[in-house]
């Protein structure tokens, strides 16, 4: 092959592969996947805020501790928790002394905040009505009085009605026919309470005869403990007692006496002494008064008296040794209260001196409770000046 075929062949061959270049040059190109924006997520709100809990306190004249008056109200105060949770805030105070530190705890607590306030002792009446005036949007409830106001009002258990169903036993457990008593203060209140223990141990025993050591005191066990030992010494076999400790129902037990628990289930701190505990279960009245607080139901200028009939007042752990038929005696009183067909106090009520303080087949109604200021026939001594 000479220059010039050789010379045209390559040119041919570079002519072709041009053109393949410019075919492949002009070849449709593959569009790239579009990009698919993600949707805009909507805005997340903001959690509400948490509705701040509603703040109820509580003033308890004693130390809280495992038994008795205070301890009694501070159930009361958890069983508010247990139902209510988190809507409810609690507080409480305790071994406020009557008087003007009361008045200062009650202020106190309305200042932060609370909207309930609930007072546990009679001698705080007056501080609490003294601080109402000053907090009109704040509720205030007080335990065992009787003054009101717009924005207090008074709770009140029927102690005189377990009190009355431990005489039955204590006038059948008795040897010496002799019965003790340690009083706090002589207020209404407490000589009721004396007044039925001795009436329902007479009602199966008329030789009885109650002897009563005023300790002026709710809460101090030496005072407690050295008024129990006064009354053994005396003749006193069978206790009771109107204060706050277990030392009345200990001391019965290192002396071979018996006695009962006050205010809470006492029947582990003396055993072999306790014959039954006359209790007080404030948990239902302090649910509705806090539920009545928050809806905007609740009502001042009122009292409020519940007892065995209600649930809130109860004679419990009834010992052993109580015999069979006097136990039924107690269940038939029970029954009979809670159906409304018998009064502790229904006439002749005789006092001490032998005057007649309501008539024959005379039933008394809070009224008359409210103003007892006299032992009754077979109650000992007499009633000191009062609180």
């Amino acid at each position: 092959m000479n220059d010039l075929n050789k010379r045209s062949l390559l040119k041919v061959a570079a002519l072709g592969a041009l053109a393949a270049a410019a075919l492949v040059g002009c070849g449709k190109k593959e569009a790239p996947a579009p990009v698919v924006a993600a949707p805009a997520s909507a805005p997340v709100a903001a959690p509400a805020p948490k509705p701040e809990p509603f703040k109820a306190a509580w003033v308890y004249v004693g130390p809280v501790g495992d038994a008795g008056w205070s301890y009694a109200h501070d159930l009361g105060r958890k069983a508010v928790e247990a139902e209510m949770g988190d809507k409810v805030k609690t507080t409480f105070v305790e071994s406020v002394p009557e008087g003007a530190d009361a008045e200062r705890v009650i202020r106190d607590l309305a200042t932060q905040g609370n909207k309930v306030i609930f007072a546990t002792s009679f001698g705080y009446m007056e501080p609490m009505l003294k601080v109402a005036k000053d907090f009109p949007d704040v509720k205030f409830e007080h335990a065992t009085g009787y003054k009101t106001a717009p924005n207090m009002r008074v709770y009140d258990s029927r102690f005189y009605q377990d009190t009355y169903m431990a005489g039955i036993i204590a006038g059948k457990m008795t040897k010496t026919n002799t019965l003790g008593f340690v009083g706090s203060f002589p207020i209404p209140e407490v000589l009721r309470n004396i007044n039925a223990f001795t009436l329902g141990a007479q009602s199966v025993n008329p030789k009885i005869k109650t002897r009563v050591v005023w300790v002026n005191s709710w809460f101090d066990i030496p005072k407690e403990t050295e008024a129990a030992q006064t009354l053994i010494n005396g003749g006193a076999d069978v206790l009771l007692q109107n204060t706050d400790s277990t030392a009345v129902l200990q001391t019965a037990e290192k002396n071979g006496k018996y006695a009962f628990g006050w205010d809470s289930d006492m029947s582990a701190f003396a055993p072999k002494a306790h014959l039954g505990s006359a209790i007080v279960d404030w948990s239902n009245y302090y649910k509705k008064a806090v539920k009545e607080a928050m809806d905007g139901t609740w009502k001042g200028d009122i009292v409020t008296r519940w007892g065995v009939a209600e649930g809130q007042n109860d004679l419990i752990k009834i010992a052993d040794v109580v015999p069979a038929e006097t136990k039924a005696k107690v269940d038939e009183i029970k029954a009979a209260i809670k159906g409304g067909t018998f009064e502790v106090f229904t006439g002749p009520v005789i006092d001490s001196a032998g005057k007649e303080r309501l008539a024959k087949d005379m039933k008394a109604d809070d009224d008359w409770r409210g103003k007892v200021d006299f032992y009754v026939k077979g109650v000992e001594g007499k009633i000191p000046a009062g609180k």
